[in-house]
């Protein structure tokens, strides 16, 4: 680890050739850099915190095995040094208007863009969507659309012309990114040295092992970690809070791996710190697929490419949507200084309101968790006033050990509805030894209100809160019915 600056410049591929930038602050954001810099005004800005769409992009970079995976991300909330070898695509790099490219034309054939202020964010989203079914032979039914384009928000025209589009692009003639050129470019920035980058007295680092992201955070533990930015973006386009240093754990393969490992003697999963809210989130769904759905409302797909599951729990807000859930499953969190590892149950990780116990020098290398086995109900769910791309009023994720009918463990663990995310003990307490009867979940539901004094706020009262989280646990013992009569039933008796 080099102990002064580089002098080497962010290197990307952009635009059919390597850009070299030195001379920008480290926190200028991808969207600053297209419309300010690099000319290419295509590229909106309309929220500026990765809730509208309007500035989507495709980044590309390598896999573990040498493929081009290309992806949509916001570019206002990205900073431009993690951009350092990768690709950036926007859509100046499609078709021009003698040239449509099969997303373009099919928007102007169904009549998918009014204002147009929307439209290029929404052809870069159907643009990887493109790629992506095309690279893998598939073609995507209208609901799948529309979950690829929940993070792109149009006010005038409406999505039914939009989700025509989607569905009419595959119908024209096949016209793909040239991926090859793109993919030479970025082996060849692979050699690079680590990026170590000054700008005005500021510093980012892009250390490209664990040991080096080790010592760079014992060495400057006042410095932020920076992960997907899809949170911190924020505190520069919206707090304007200054960052004097950085510290990157994006380029990390070894924070980036999701792996099959025993936890406890029994089968678990080990999810790195840097690894992709969307990748992690379908190792999630593989293990519990009852979290499908939280994973598809968890923020927009753009938000998912770029965001980490490890920077979601560092964060430690009350109301992520990843916590809930890796505490159902009894994940722990590992915890690394130097090169010495600490372990704690997740929920034993935060201690207050955005308080984590968390030492100096440390950081999250990632989040370990047991496999269930076929005796766990697992039952999640995510309240809030929109749809898609919302913050949740409550989420809960509500596991359930049950053999012979009867509750051998409960993992209950409830968002928003504290200053953490954290377990409903009595309600655990209430089910654990019991017959899991309608009588015993109704005495869960009406723990609760020893488990939590919910506050009110624009997104919920604390009433409805409370209301909500005692109908979930009600809701548990309505989808466990077929697996009660069928363990009641291998009993040996006909009523719980």
């Amino acid at each position: 680890m080099n102990a002064r600056p580089n002098p080497r410049p962010v290197r990307f591929f952009h635009r059919g050739a390597v850009v070299e930038v030195a001379d920008l602050p480290t926190t200028t954001t991808v969207l600053q850099y297209l419309r300010e810099h690099a000319g290419c005004t295509g590229t909106k800005e309309g929220c500026a915190e990765g809730d509208c769409g309007a500035c989507t992009v495709i980044q590309g970079e390598l896999d573990a095995h040498g493929e081009l995976q290309l992806r949509n991300v916001n570019a206002c909330t990205q900073f431009l040094p993690t951009l350092d070898g990768r690709a950036l695509l926007t859509v100046e790099d499609l078709g021009g208007p003698e040239r449509l490219s099969p997303v373009q034309q099919a928007l102007v054939d169904c009549h998918g863009s009014q204002c147009g202020f929307c439209t290029p964010g929404f052809v870069m989203t159907l643009t990887a969507c493109y790629e992506r079914h095309a690279e893998a032979g598939t073609r995507p039914d209208r609901q799948q659309l529309a979950d690829d384009l929940a993070g792109n928000l149009c006010r005038c025209t409406g999505y039914r012309p939009i989700l025509d589009a989607g569905e009419q692009m595959f119908d024209l003639a096949p016209r793909r990114l040239a991926r090859e050129p793109i993919a030479a470019a970025l082996r060849a920035l692979a050699a690079d040295d680590a990026l170590d980058y000054a700008h005005a007295g500021a510093r980012f680092h892009a250390p490209q092992t664990l040991p080096d992201l080790a010592l760079l955070r014992e060495t400057y533990p006042d410095a932020t970690l920076l992960a997907g930015s899809t949170d911190i973006g924020l505190w520069v386009n919206k707090q304007f809070r200054a960052l004097p240093h950085l510290i990157y754990t994006g380029r990390v393969s070894a924070l980036r791996e999701i792996r099959d490992e025993p936890l406890d003697g029994q089968p678990g999963l080990w999810i790195g710190a840097a690894a992709s809210l969307e990748e992690a989130w379908g190792a999630l769904s593989a293990l519990a697929p009852s979290l499908a759905e939280l994973w598809r409302r968890f923020a927009s797909p753009p938000v998912r490419h770029a965001g980490t599951l490890g920077g979601n729990i560092a964060n430690g807000s009350p109301i992520g949507d990843g916590a809930p859930a890796l505490i159902a499953l009894g994940a722990q969190v590992v915890l690394r200084r130097g090169a010495q590892q600490r372990r704690l149950p997740l929920e034993a990780f935060y201690l207050g309101y955005m308080k984590k116990d968390l030492q100096p020098g440390e950081f999250v290398e990632a989040v370990h968790m047991p496999k269930p086995d076929t005796s766990w109900a697992i039952s999640a769910h995510k309240i809030s006033k929109r749809h898609d791309s919302d913050i949740s009023a409550v989420c809960a994720v509500l596991a359930l050990q049950l053999r012979n009918g009867t509750v051998q463990q409960a993992r209950f663990a409830f968002g928003g509805m504290a200053a953490v995310v954290k377990r409903a003990a009595a309600a655990e307490a209430a089910v654990i030894g019991q017959a899991w009867t309608a009588p015993t979940a109704e005495a869960a539901a009406q723990a609760l209100a020893q488990d939590f004094t919910p506050l009110t706020d624009m997104r919920a009262s604390d009433r409805y809160r409370l209301k909500v989280a005692q109908n979930l646990v009600r809701k548990l013992w309505l989808e466990t019915l077929d697996r009660r009569t069928i363990t009641v039933w291998r009993a040996g008796r006909l009523a719980a």
